[in-house]
């Protein structure tokens, strides 16, 4: 392939302007969802049951919304939340309510003492932003090829009883693309818990995100849990945010009925009903599973390209560089770029002082503390093809001018 710049310093003359920091859907994977606010035949005010979602009412979600997202979580209706446009909202809530209310037949979280949190790393920096925010302690753990290091985690949950949750992205994870295996998914849902109230965050955000025409499935947490006996230890969460309008998606999570009550119960303090017609055009623009992954197949076809281009780049400018290596995603929206030792930060910093923004080096670990200094997230999602190729030059020579290494070219 062609390469643009012969070195670093030509490419910090060429002024680029580029943000890369966040994993935005592309002007061109929103156009793909456009009717949704143009076409009529997605416009309409009743639901099926004649709810009008003009007004106030269906705290859970309207039963049309419930039932398409149970088809796509793989969970009955029932077990089904629908909300508004952002699953973080979710989790912070969840994590809200547990705090000041208590799981089901247990008391606030703040009233038996400090509250744990297993985090795996590299991890969606979001999770480590709530947690630290709400004075939760983050207990890091490696996440390994087939997702987090079992036997660590099941040491830890097992003698402590002040570590009430742990977040999991069980498939095409962020930063690193990570798929959790079916043996991982079985020892979190079996894992003996020294709080009763242990929770699973499961932040399914790319169930359907898929690179390649491989459709990997993600484990179905909720039924493994219901065989163990702790048919309350998941939350799943998911929502259409990289699938229609990142700001005007919909988002849902669902558990077992005991914890859609407690749901309900705690949601009904904070709001009369979510926004009914937008979940509605939803239903009548995706109609069934079939829909989405049909949709998604279209978002594929314009991501895919993206990932090749950053995979090309760097393997021709980075291939047997030492210590140097990168994941290759089946899915997702990032690149986890592994430097040698205490070269991360200096990296995005010599990136950032010739025009090309990176995600900080650091942010996917608790505390913004990666101890090696290692991590660089790649985001190539809202850049065009062009854009992409060039930035991936920066970053491969930015790293290649801190480590003094020279190209594999």
């Amino acid at each position: 392939m062609k390469i643009h710049y012969a070195d670093w310093n030509e490419f910090r003359a060429s002024k680029l302007k580029l943000d890369m920091s966040r994993g935005k859907p592309s002007p061109e994977q929103l156009g793909l969802s456009q009717a949704l606010l143009d076409d009529p035949a997605y416009t309409s005010a009743l639901a099926g049951d004649g709810t009008d979602c003009r007004n106030y009412g269906a705290l859970l979600g309207i039963p049309e919304a419930r039932r398409l997202f149970a088809e796509l979580l793989g969970v009955s209706a029932e077990e089904t939340v629908v909300a508004g446009n952002s699953s973080l909202a979710l989790f912070h809530d969840s994590i809200v309510f547990l705090l000041l209310h208590g799981a089901p037949g247990f008391r606030p979280w703040r009233d038996q003492g400090p509250v744990k949190f297993i985090c795996p790393v590299p991890g969606y920096d979001r999770h480590f932003s709530i947690c630290e925010t709400l004075g939760i302690h983050m207990l890091p753990v490696p996440l390994l090829a087939t997702g987090p290091d079992m036997d660590e985690v099941e040491r830890l949950v097992a003698r402590d009883p002040s570590i009430k949750g742990m977040w999991c992205m069980p498939k095409y994870s962020n930063p690193t693309g990570t798929i959790y295996s079916a043996e991982v998914a079985r020892r979190l849902g079996g894992m003996p818990a020294a709080a009763p109230d242990f929770r699973l965050f499961w932040d399914d955000a790319y169930r359907f995100h898929h690179l390649t025409e491989e459709r990997v499935a993600t484990p179905d947490i909720l039924a493994i849990c219901k065989e163990r006996g702790v048919p309350d230890r998941p939350i799943l969460f998911m929502s259409t945010s990289k699938m229609t309008f990142a700001s005007g998606g919909v988002a849902a999570l669902a558990s077992s009925i005991g914890n859609v009550r407690w749901w309900e119960k705690h949601l009904s303090i904070q709001t009369i009903g979510p926004d009914k017609l937008n979940q509605l055009r939803h239903v009548k623009f995706f109609r069934d599973r079939s829909g989405v992954e049909a949709h998604m197949d279209r978002h594929r076809a314009l991501l895919r390209p993206k990932f090749d281009a950053v995979h090309r780049v760097l393997d021709t400018l980075l291939g047997g560089v030492p210590s140097v290596s990168w994941t290759r995603p089946k899915g997702g929206y990032f690149i986890d770029l592994v430097t040698p030792p205490r070269v991360a930060r200096r990296t995005v910093e010599l990136a950032r002082s010739a025009g090309l923004t990176l995600t900080p080096a650091g942010a996917s670990f608790p505390y913004r503390n990666d101890s090696t200094d290692q991590h660089i997230r790649i985001a190539p999602s809202y850049p065009s093809l062009e854009e992409i190729e060039l930035a991936a030059e920066g970053i491969a020579l930015a790293l290649l001018h801190v480590t003094g290494a020279q190209a594999a070219a």
